[in-house]
C-alpha cells in the first residue's frame, strides 16, 4: 500500500538543481512558477530531505536533556486529520522545528530507530508527528506504507533535494516525474543534478514515457513523464 508519488523538480537546461549563484529575481520567478505548477497535482502530502527542511524550518537547533528516560520506538501522530502533510526525510533526527506546521502543512518526521531520545522528546514537545522507517537507514517503501495506512495519504509530491528524489526513483517508488527546465545554463560541474544516487546504491536506469510538454510564458519548459 502506497500513495501515488510524483517527483517534482526544477533545473537548468544542463540538469543542475542547486539555485545558489543564480540571479535573485530569476530565482524568485522560477520558484514561484515551480510552486504554482506543484499545486496542480492536488496532493495531500509533500516531502523534502533534511537539508531542504532545515532551510524551511530556519533551524537553529533543539535543547538537550529533554528526555527523562528511554522513549519507545513507535510511531507518534499528533495530528491525523490535517488537510496536507509536510514529510521530512530525516534519518538521524536533525531538523529542529519551531512549530508543528510548515507552509501550512502538518509536519511528519521520517526517522530511523537510531535517533536520540532527546530528539523524540523534542518533537513531542512541539507536537510534530514522527514515524520510524528503518533501524539505521530509511526504507522509503516502509515510510510510504505507514503514511498511507496511518494518515490516509493518497498523493505525495517529492520536492527534493536531489538525493531524496534520486532515492525515491532508485527504489522504484515514483509513478510520475515532473521537471521544470529553466532557460539558463549552469556549467558548474560539481553542482548536483536533479536526481542523485550514491554509486554503490544505484540499481538500474528508470525508463519513462513522456505524457506532456508545456512551454511556459517565461521560456521555461514543463515536462511530465510517467512510468
Amino acid at each position: 500500500m502506497k500513495p501515488y508519488v510524483i517527483c517534482h523538480m526544477m533545473s537548468s537546461i544542463d540538469g543542475h538543481a542547486l539555485t545558489d549563484g543564480w540571479d535573485r529575481d530569476f530565482k524568485k520567478k522560477a520558484g514561484d512558477l515551480y510552486e504554482t505548477l506543484a499545486q496542480t497535482f492536488e496532493f495531500d502530502a509533500w516531502a523534502c530531505g533534511r537539508v531542504t527542511m532545515q532551510e524551511i524550518a530556519h533551524d537553529d537547533g533543539y535543547p538537550a536533556g529533554l528526555a527523562t528516560g528511554p522513549i519507545e520506538r513507535s510511531h507518534y501522530f499528533a495530528e491525523r486529520s490535517a488537510e496536507t502533510y509536510a514529510v521530512s526525510i530525516d534519518p538521524h533526527g536533525k531538523v529542529a522545528w519551531k512549530t508543528n506546521e510548515s507552509l501550512g502543512s502538518h509536519v511528519v518526521e521520517v526517522v530511523t530507530e537510531a535517533v536520540s531520545d532527546d530528539y523524540l522528546a523534542y518533537l513531542q514537545s512541539v507536537k510534530v508527528s514522527y514515524l520510524f522507517a528503518g533501524k539505521t537507514e530509511i526504507d522509503l517503501s516502509v515510510a510510504l506504507d505507514v503514511l498511507a495506512r496511518e494518515l490516509g495519504i493518497k498523493r505525495l509530491v517529492v520536492e527534493g533535494g536531489p538525493h531524496v528524489s534520486g532515492s525515491f526513483v532508485n527504489a522504484g517508488l515514483v509513478d510520475e516525474v515532473s521537471v521544470l527546465i529553466l532557460p539558463l545554463v549552469d556549467g558548474r560541474g560539481e553542482h548536483p543534478a536533479s536526481f542523485e544516487v550514491e554509486e554503490s546504491k544505484w540499481q538500474q536506469p528508470t525508463y519513462l514515457k513522456l505524457s506532456s510538454a508545456d512551454v511556459q510564458s517565461d521560456g521555461a519548459l514543463w515536462l511530465r513523464y510517467k512510468r
